[in-house]
Parts: C-alpha cells; structure tokens; sequence
C-alpha cells in the first residue's frame, strides 16, 4: 500500500500502513490446533491474579470494553442509555470504596449500527470516547463492494472514529488471499482518518491455519486492529483462536515494526473470562498491549458481570473488616 502511518489524538500509536501483497509471508505458515488447545488450556491454572489485585484486573477490563449494542431494535434512546453507562460504567460508590476517588473510568468505545452513529456521537459529546460501527454489510457481508464500501463512508461521515469491517469469507475459504487484500486495502481507503478493525469470523473459517493466514493478509492490507468474530457465529472468540491471531499480530509487529491492535468478541461474559482473556494478552505480547489502544473487548453483557463482582469484593472485604472476632 502506498499510505503512510498516521496518528491521531485518540490512538498512541502510529497506524497500521499496511505493506505490499507477498503470499511468501503465509505459504508455508501452519498452525498446530492440539498444541494451540494446549496452550489455551493451561491460561486459567497460569492465571495467578492474586485476590487483592482482581479489582484493579476488573476496572482495567472495563478501560478495554467496546460497549456494544447491535440489535435490531435498538433505538435512539437506548444507546444514550448505552452511552451513558460507557461514561460512567461502575456506580460512584463502588469506585470509591475501591479508592477510585474522582479518577476517571470509562469503557474503551461504543459499538453500534451506522445508523445509530449520529445518537452515540451526541450522547458522548465533550467526552474522548470513540464511536466506533460495524459496516460493509454487517454480519455476513454478502452485498456488493461498492455498497459496502458506501456505508462504511457514511458511517464515517457521521461521526464513526472506528469502523469494524467483515471480509468475504469465501475469499479465505477458497484461498484467494489476493482477493481478501484487496477487499481490506480498499476498506483501509474508505474509513479515511478513522481506524479500521478487520473481522475475520473466526468461527466460519475452517482452521487455525485460515484464521492466521486471514490475520496476516489483513494486517498486510493495513488493518489497525484484527477482530475474531461479529457475535453473529455460532461459535465467537475461543482463547485457542486468540493465542493464533496474538501470535500473528506478534509476528507482523517483529517483521515490519507496525503495531496492530487484537479484538476478541463474541461470548466473552463473565469476569472470569475477561481475566483469561488479559492473561494471554499479557503472555504473548506484554503489558504494552493492554491499553485501548492495542485491545479491546466486543462485549455487550461483560460490563454487568464485572460489576457484580466488583461489588462482590467491596461487601467481601468490608465484610472482613468488621468480622467480630469469636468469643
């Protein structure tokens, strides 16, 4: 690609440019799915968050939520209701039990429909939270490019600082990865100054060797971040699938020095997994990558389990604290 990186106030980091297509990359590339399962396997018993540390775990997750509603009867109404939680996620009096006193917490973006873009771009006025959308014929992408290409430019017109995007997957299932980057490179052109993330559907492609394979031509294209599932697949983010494209995001950074981001979405609920989740990110390519810059979670009911367990914690401890001691 002949795009240069760029910045904006919003992402640390310089954006993805993407490089020239060179099948080289990801010919000879394969992916062991048993010892990958492995692996995946060992992240809870790996996982030693020490109880003392599991709020401060909790808030960061929350920093790291694509607060997400794409439901077909969403409305005006409930993504200001939706926005208004990513403004203020946790209630004033848990943050300050847990010593958050004034410190600002919100989530890392609002996920919606285009059309619902100009709603979340009023209700977060004055605040730096990014509106970011799904486009090009989200979830299943089996319109005309130039439709899709269409909204993906209104939705940046109307306010979308990110656009989530979701390839063909005929073009991974049939090995036709020129075709698959110039879908992404010619995604990259239309989103313009707003960053792009790449949706693979992970859990319509056939192995992990397709999701990484999809990964590296995406990041080639300039994706500024690669994103597992639309939610919409029968089966979304599986940790097996997230050490794949981390390791693909490690690999591209080591080759060309250009970070991208990594997305997980689909299925991920409970507190519990969000820690998982932190665990391998933090395995695989450090605590630089846990910043909203670099990861973010697509999640719609994430945030509510975090809050009950943080709650939990602050009536646990507080509890503890006035134990009498028995007679």
């Amino acid at each position: 690609m002949a795009a240069h990186a760029t910045t904006d106030t919003q992402h640390a980091h310089p954006r993805n440019p993407g490089v020239p297509f060179d099948p080289s990359w990801f010919e000879e590339l394969r992916v062991n799915r048993s010892a990958t399962q492995r692996r995946a396997a060992t992240l809870p018993a790996r996982r030693t968050v020490k109880k003392a540390w599991q709020a401060a775990w909790l808030l960061k997750a929350i920093t790291l939520i694509d607060l997400t509603t794409l439901a077909g009867d969403d409305t005006a109404g409930r993504v200001h209701r939706l926005c208004g939680k990513a403004r203020q996620p946790v209630r004033r009096d848990l943050l300050d039990a847990l010593g958050m006193h004034g410190a600002p917490l919100t989530t890392g973006a609002v996920c919606v429909y285009p059309t619902m873009v100009p709603h979340a771009v009023d209700a977060l006025q004055g605040t730096t939270i990014p509106v970011a959308s799904v486009a090009s014929g989200f979830p299943a992408g089996l319109m005309p490019m130039t439709q899709r290409l269409d909204e993906v430019r209104w939705a940046v017109d109307a306010g979308a600082r990110e656009i989530d995007v979701v390839i063909t997957r005929e073009h991974v299932l049939t090995g036709r990865y020129d075709a698959l980057y110039d879908e992404v490179a010619a995604f990259r052109e239309a989103v313009g100054p707003a960053h792009l993330k790449v949706i693979l559907a992970t859990g319509e492609l056939a192995t992990l060797t397709d999701v990484a394979k999809a990964s590296t031509v995406a990041m080639m294209a300039g994706a500024d971040f690669v994103k597992t599932s639309t939610g919409k697949e029968p089966v979304n983010a599986t940790l097996e699938v997230g050490i794949t494209m981390a390791r693909t995001v490690r690999h591209y950074q080591q080759r060309t020095g250009h970070v991208v981001g990594f997305k997980p979405a689909g299925g991920i609920r409970k507190a519990k997994e969000a820690l998982a989740w932190l665990a391998m990110i933090k395995e695989e390519l450090g605590d630089a990558w846990l910043t909203p810059e670099r990861f973010r979670f697509g999640a719609s009911g994430l945030l509510g389990d975090i809050e009950r367990q943080l709650e939990h914690h602050v009536t646990g401890r507080y509890a503890a604290a006035h134990r009498q001691p028995m007679a």
